[in-house]
């Protein structure tokens, strides 16, 4: 893959001082695509002449251009259409699990350059801080105008006085980390953090299948269990980072144990519950993937009770927030396909008997797609969303 154009320096350019409504017309361009300067006004409600000044302002720094004319209605004369350029910037994305780094470099419209992945040589903050500036180092010199980074990773993070601090993560067992400060001194780029699913979700509001809706829920299977919410075009975070917590849902009270409790979504969902429930030592994931596929019935049954829990899940969000859509991903994604007749009877047992239809969107995982929400939060950073 080849890097974006680099600036006349050979080095990344500080993101500018954009105002208010520069940033929103670049969002809009962003996750819209091209349009007039007449729509583009419609939408932020300003006057064409406003307007011009802005697109001047974004063409001035390079992040959009000008391109061929359209007729964009029934009637009237075409209209030039303004566009993003790509290759205006550069940004880096980290996922950190407890075992692994994950690193993407995206252009501006958070499509892949280049990705890299290796495992965490410790779980210590320093040692961390030290393995990201090292690979940002490793992708710098082809793509030489990563402007800002991105990190996201499973816990809770939270803004403290204008300073992001990772509250818990247990995966890595850090508590009371600011790790944005940390390894911005390292790479010498503005640098933000956030919950993994909360990342992710926005990635597929700006620039996947929930561009363009006004609410939508982001729901991921795997290791463990996430939701994460846009409502009014905003992805919540909750006053503490705690918001959209469903992992310990409850759907059988006599249900297997879980930390403490029985029958939660967690003890039927996760990759680990899944293959637990075989009680057959040396097992991984993937081996019961594959005996469900092969009509196991011990490993097609785990799957039967984890795709209740998920229907149960489903049935649950759609009745408590309603959203235009809800996004099922993540690296656990094979019980949507082993499993896909028991959700959906969970999902019409639970859901609200007078309840709008769901539209269920199940999206194929890379576990790559991880550190482009990465990047995506250094994009939405950059313009203050």
């Amino acid at each position: 893959m080849t890097s974006a154009t680099a600036h006349s320096n050979g080095e990344s350019e500080p993101w500018p001082a954009l105002g208010g409504v520069e940033r929103q017309a670049l969002r809009e361009l962003l996750v819209h695509g091209p349009k007039s300067r007449a729509e583009i006004a419609r939408q932020l409600g300003m006057s064409r002449a406003s307007l011009t000044r802005v697109t001047r302002t974004l063409v001035d720094h390079g992040f959009v251009a000008e391109g061929a004319a359209e007729l964009r209605g029934a009637t009237g004369r075409p209209s030039e259409l303004l566009h993003v350029r790509p290759d205006a910037r550069s940004f880096l994305g980290i996922k950190l699990t407890g075992e692994d780094l994950f690193a993407v470099v995206t252009d501006l419209t958070a499509k892949p350059l280049a990705s890299h992945e290796e495992p965490l040589r410790s779980k210590a903050v320093d040692d961390v801080v030290a393995q990201i500036g090292e690979v940002y180092d490793r992708l710098k010199p082809s793509h030489p105008d990563i402007t800002a980074a991105g990190i996201c990773l499973a816990g809770d993070i939270v803004d403290a006085d204008g300073r992001q601090v990772v509250v818990e993560s247990l995966f890595l067992g850090w508590y009371q980390v600011e790790l944005a400060e940390l390894v911005r001194g390292r790479l010498g780029i503005p640098v933000a953090t956030e919950n993994d699913v909360r990342s992710l979700t926005a990635a597929e509001h700006w620039f996947g299948v929930g561009a363009g809706f006004g609410s939508m829920a982001l729901l991921t299977v795997g290791a463990g269990i996430g939701l994460g919410l846009v409502v009014d075009g905003k992805v919540l975070t909750g006053a503490h980072g705690k918001s959209a917590r469903v992992d310990h849902q409850l759907v059988d009270p006599n249900g297997p144990p879980c930390g403490g409790h029985r029958g939660c979504v967690s003890s039927y969902l996760t990759n680990w519950s899944i293959v637990a429930s075989l009680r057959t030592p040396g097992l991984d994931y993937e081996a019961v993937v594959d005996l469900a596929r092969n009509g196991d019935y011990a490993a097609m049954a785990a799957f039967g009770d984890a795709g209740r829990a998920l229907g149960v899940l489903v049935a649950t969000v759609a009745n408590t927030m309603d959203p235009e859509k809800i996004v099922i991903t993540g690296e656990g994604i094979a019980v949507t396909e082993l499993a896909r007749a028991a959700m959906e009877a969970a999902i019409e047992t639970h859901r609200h008997p007078t309840g709008a239809p769901i539209t269920l969107d199940i999206q194929p995982f890379e576990f790559g797609e991880w550190a482009r929400g990465g990047a995506v939060l250094a994009i939405r950073s950059c313009l203050q969303f």
